[in-house]
């Protein structure tokens, strides 16, 4: 392999913004924020926005964030049904 090409691999704890969650894994990324561990070492912190802690396909819960989304105002403008709906 040629030297001086690869990225420098290292430690780092990615936390999720929306629930707090905090894991330690190895990555490439770097970040001028640095966290204290649980092991006492302190480590460069990188801020995701999801991860399994509060995406819907690991806790089994949808979070909406737009009740009235783009398929159903197809679906009302072109007076399309649900088929999928309670009637």
């Amino acid at each position: 392999m040629k030297q001086g090409i690869h990225p420098e691999y290292q430690k780092v704890v990615f936390m999720d913004t929306s629930t707090g969650f905090q894991f330690l894994s190895g990555s490439t990324k770097s970040s001028n924020e640095t966290v204290e561990w649980e092991d006492g070492n302190t480590y460069p912190l990188i801020r995701v926005e999801i991860s399994s802690d509060s995406h819907p396909f690991y806790t089994g819960r949808q979070k909406f964030t737009q009740a009235d989304g783009r398929v159903d105002r197809f679906n009302k403008k072109y007076g399309f049904k649900d088929n999928n709906a309670a009637e």
